[in-house]
């Protein structure tokens, strides 16, 4: 068994808009966009969403929106993950980036919030046998 819960919503501003999506986004919040010093790609606007951490990424992508996963066991959330519908796209840092059906990044990354909190909001998903597919496991919920 492993747990996970929705860490965070990301909202990916391609390189060159970032300033003034950045300041759009804090308009829009009433919190600031402040830079996060060791992942300069990064800007986090602290409490714009009560319970989940919430910033932009500068991207050398189209604009975006996604959500950061976070788990105790990375490996066993990607295979739920994909036995749900999900592809694997690429592995950046810790982070399992997949693309869910319709066409939607996810992140999937190891626990980055207080063990507190994790424990109290995490649910908690039986791993699944690697021959196993997604409809057996629906059934098998129900």
């Amino acid at each position: 068994m492993h747990r996970s819960r929705t860490y965070a919503v990301i909202i990916d501003i391609p390189e060159a808009e970032v300033g003034a999506g950045s300041a759009f986004w804090s308009g829009v919040f009433g919190t600031p966009a402040r830079p996060e010093p060791n992942e300069p790609e990064f800007r986090s606007l602290r409490g714009a969403i009560p319970g989940l951490v919430t910033a932009i990424q500068s991207v050398d992508a189209d604009a975006r929106y996604h959500l950061d996963i976070e788990t105790d066991d990375v490996a066993a959330e990607v295979a739920r993950l994909v036995a749900l519908g999900a592809t694997e796209v690429a592995i950046w840092q810790e982070c399992h980036v997949l693309r869910a059906p319709g066409g939607h990044l996810l992140c999937v990354i190891p626990v980055q919030s207080d063990p507190e909190v994790f424990r109290a909001e995490a649910r908690s998903w039986p791993d699944q046998p690697a021959d196993s597919d997604s409809s057996d496991s629906l059934d098998s919920a129900r």
